[in-house]
């Protein structure tokens, strides 16, 4: 990985705890962690009882400018509309900066995909100010084909991001971000594409970082239009970071 992938790489990364035992102390260390001598990840994502405690960490820590996420209807994505508003709901109520909604895989692989689209768009009016990053899970869709309808239809509910859950089956992956992103390019939309899940090592970073150079432009490689997240990420990023600190005043 080159100095600059690895700088992309810290400030488009969502530092990731979504462990079932996490507390407001594991929280505390998430944020201690994205307190870098390189900058600071774009997000931090953890479970929504633990939103005012990364919030409140990451103040302390002195780094308020990043955001927090969250996640609903997760992780299978099978719960009810209703489930899912009140989830984000709650959530933006105490400060989330971004929704990270688990997409209905099952339901419009079944063929209701009008149903999916619904619930997109239902917990979408309940974002307010939120971005809405809405996670498509690669393996939940028999091909390409299928997982780029459900890309659209994700957009057409009002998604802001599309994250692709991805496995670690390397060129898989990567074909399926191009899917997604085909369709983001056909909607006119500055939709934002993201990976998330089984992403550990420079060299993975790098792959999609280069991918999206070259579907976007590298200039739109940037925390607005690109993330990974990640809860492994970011050590291995530091060895490659540590040639050249970066002032953060």
């Amino acid at each position: 990985m080159t100095l600059s992938d690895a700088r992309i790489a810290l400030a488009c990364l969502d530092l990731v705890s979504l462990g079932e035992d996490d507390t407001p102390a594991v929280v505390a260390a998430l944020a201690r962690q994205a307190h870098t001598p390189y900058g600071t990840p774009s997000t931090v994502c953890v479970y929504p009882e633990l939103l005012l405690a990364a919030r409140m960490s990451l103040m302390r820590e002195g780094i308020p400018q990043v955001r927090v996420a969250t996640m609903v209807n997760f992780p299978d994505g099978g719960g009810a509309a209703d489930r899912a508003e009140r989830e984000t709901r709650r959530a933006t109520a105490v400060g989330a900066d971004e929704i990270n909604l688990q997409f209905p895989a099952q339901t419009f692989a079944a063929g209701q995909r009008a149903s999916a689209q619904a619930l997109v768009s239902r917990v979408k009016a309940r974002c307010n100010k939120s971005a809405l990053k809405v996670i498509l899970d690669c393996a939940a869709f028999a091909d390409g084909k299928l997982l780029r309808a459900a890309a659209e239809a994700a957009i057409g509910g009002g998604a802001d991001f599309l994250m692709l859950s991805v496995r670690g089956k390397g060129n898989v992956d990567l074909l399926n971000f191009r899917h997604v992103s085909a369709a983001v390019a056909d909607s006119g939309r500055a939709i934002g594409v993201a990976v998330f899940g089984a992403i550990s090592s420079p060299a993975q970073a790098s792959a999609y970082i280069s991918l999206a150079s070259e579907l976007f432009g590298r200039e739109r490689v940037v925390p607005a239009r690109f993330r990974i997240a990640s809860n492994a990420l970011l050590d291995q990023l530091l060895p490659v970071l540590g040639a050249e600190p970066v002032d953060q005043d």
